[in-house]
């Protein structure tokens, strides 16, 4: 075991997977000499050279369209989009090519590329440099999709993702880059799912569900409602398609509340999906309905108003509230006498 940070665990899944297989190739801009502007890539062209980490122009389409072509002459592309908001010039490559290729030639073609995307908020840049766009992409069929949210799943998913025939989306939250875990770097990515959504703490009275940059947070809920005689069961989804259902729903079901949290607008997101399916699959077992806590329906604001846009401990713990009947921002404060 040894301790690194969030984004030096990506760098140290990409060097172990560019080791194994001599087709895995990097692409990106500014990802060789300059390391990324994350320096996620740091070192990487030095010891690889730049004929497998490559410099690219500063077009997504292009690269996108280049990645197309290696997956088809057998290498395992994996290629950075320097921003969450840099991604929409490559959607139609992703979308229209990427996802259906597979589909589209009845199985002879495979796409093993990978999508690092650093996504979310909270390093105070503005809208196209803190956007979370996950969803484009969970509605589109032939996409994995997952997201990270701590240093050893960072190392052991990146992995999981080359090494998979699939297209898979790889969300990094760039504001955990520098949050430190212990990593087991001997953990073979062959002896766990990737799609497997994790519970990172157990709970009777809510569940509360997440990934990728929130789930620090949930966790940090979970302390708190505990100090109030509230049990909060946090789920990490890590697979946002496919969502690991059984999971969720196996602790709902025990629960009877749900609570779902992501940085992203919450009309058309992922909160909405789970709370449909749930609903669908619990509704029996539900003592409320299933609460979305999200970032609101407007364009990402500029970094001073940030974070009263991106959900946080106090809006958690009132989505928790409001599941629970107690007094909540929707409620207002409880009068003398009444019933909760």
């Amino acid at each position: 075991m040894s301790t690194m940070t969030f984004g030096r665990a990506i760098n140290a899944g990409l060097r172990r997977a560019m080791d194994e297989d001599p087709k895995v190739i990097l692409m990106g801009e500014d990802i060789g000499k300059l390391g990324g502007v994350f320096r996620i890539t740091d070192g990487l062209q030095k010891d690889f050279g730049a004929h497998r980490v490559l410099d690219s122009p500063l077009a997504e389409a292009a690269i996108m369209g280049t990645a197309v072509g290696m997956a088809y002459r057998g290498y395992r592309p994996v290629v950075e989009i320097q921003f969450d908001g840099f991604i929409y010039p490559a959607f139609d490559q992703i979308v229209c090519q990427v996802a259906k290729l597979h589909y589209r030639t009845q199985g002879a073609v495979r796409m093993p590329i990978t999508i690092r995307v650093p996504f979310g908020g909270g390093i105070g840049s503005p809208e196209h440099h803190s956007e979370s766009p996950e969803a484009y992409f969970t509605h589109t069929s032939g996409l994995r999709v997952v997201s990270v949210s701590n240093p050893q799943d960072a190392y052991t998913m990146i992995q999981q993702a080359i090494r998979s025939d699939d297209p898979v989306l790889y969300f990094e939250p760039k504001r955990r880059y520098h949050v430190k875990g212990e990593v087991d770097e001997a953990v073979d990515p062959a002896s766990s799912d990737m799609g497997a959504a994790h519970v990172v703490t157990r709970g009777t009275d809510v569940t509360l569900v997440t990934y990728g940059p929130l789930v620090p947070t949930a966790r940090d809920a979970a302390i708190a409602a505990s100090d109030d005689g509230v049990s909060i069961e946090v789920i990490d989804l890590r697979s946002l398609a496919p969502i690991d259902f059984a999971t969720v729903e196996g602790s709902v079901r025990r629960t009877g509340r749900l609570v779902v949290t992501h940085e992203a607008a919450q009309s058309g997101g992922l909160g909405a999906e789970i709370a449909a399916s749930i609903t669908e699959r619990c509704f029996d077992f539900l003592e409320h309905a299933p609460v979305r806590v999200t970032g609101f329906d407007i364009p990402y604001p500029y970094s001073k108003l940030e974070f009263h846009h991106l959900p946080d401990l106090d809006r958690i713990l009132d989505g928790v509230d409001r599941v629970l009947r107690r007094p909540n921002s929707l409620s207002g404060p409880a009068t003398e006498g009444a019933a909760l």
